[in-house]
């Protein structure tokens, strides 16, 4: 038998902990990224915010933009977002990106959605390091994208 998941509950101790010290840079010796990323991420913190990969659904585990790359991804993003603020965290507290793509075509797509949009989410130009794989598909068939997110609290 499963037990139910405890549910998080924020103490008044855990409002006083020191924020998460991120430090996202590029080392010389790797030369530049080839996209909106960058290579490494030091990361002093208390906590770590884990989010599972997000897809494109919505509430009511809708598949927003079937066959629509660009709604996909801008629902998974706005997804990621919604994760981030349920544990107080922001775009500023994430640390590293793993994003899954079904068809290879899609790259060029997924790197102008990050080159128009994450200028938006990291304004100070500091975009978190990024793996990116293809795989032969999702959980179901019509998701095109998933990203992971790790964010430090």
């Amino acid at each position: 038998m499963c037990k139910a998941a405890k549910r998080f509950v924020e103490t008044p101790e855990m409002r006083k902990r020191m924020p998460a010290e991120i430090k996202i840079y590029n080392a010389d010796e790797l030369g530049p990224p080839m996209g909106q990323y960058s290579h490494v991420t030091r990361v002093k913190a208390s906590e770590f915010l884990f989010i599972a990969g997000m897809l494109s659904g919505d509430a009511k585990d809708n598949v927003i933009g079937e066959g629509d790359f660009d709604a996909q991804t801008s629902q998974v993003f706005r997804n990621i977002e919604a994760a981030l603020k349920s544990a107080g965290a922001s775009w500023a507290n994430v640390v590293q990106f793993t994003t899954y793509l079904v068809h290879s075509q899609d790259i060029p797509k997924f790197m102008a959605f990050r080159l128009r949009e994450f200028p938006k989410m990291f304004p100070g130009g500091k975009y978190p390091p990024n793996t990116l794989l293809m795989v032969d598909r999702l959980v179901r068939e019509p998701f095109l994208v998933e990203v992971q997110t790790i964010a430090a609290i």
